[in-house]
């Protein structure tokens, strides 16, 4: 049995588009979660089980990690 492999070819410029338009919307999503995070008084982060320090060290972290 012979597998038949289409050649791989570039995606177009549209879709290249999308995907940095969605990786832009990730990234700002991101950015506003971990400010929300910071936000977030000493006891509403003991409700949700983490240090005002995990809270900074989060936020802190570069916008691609």
């Amino acid at each position: 049995m012979t597998l038949h492999v289409l050649p791989r070819t570039a995606p177009s410029p549209a879709r290249r588009l999308r995907a940095l338009l969605a990786w832009i919307a990730r990234l700002r999503e991101q950015s506003r979660q971990r400010a929300e995070l910071l936000s977030l008084s000493d006891h509403e982060l003991r409700d949700i089980g983490i240090s005002r320090y995990d809270a900074v060290t989060e936020a802190r972290k570069p916008l691609w990690r």
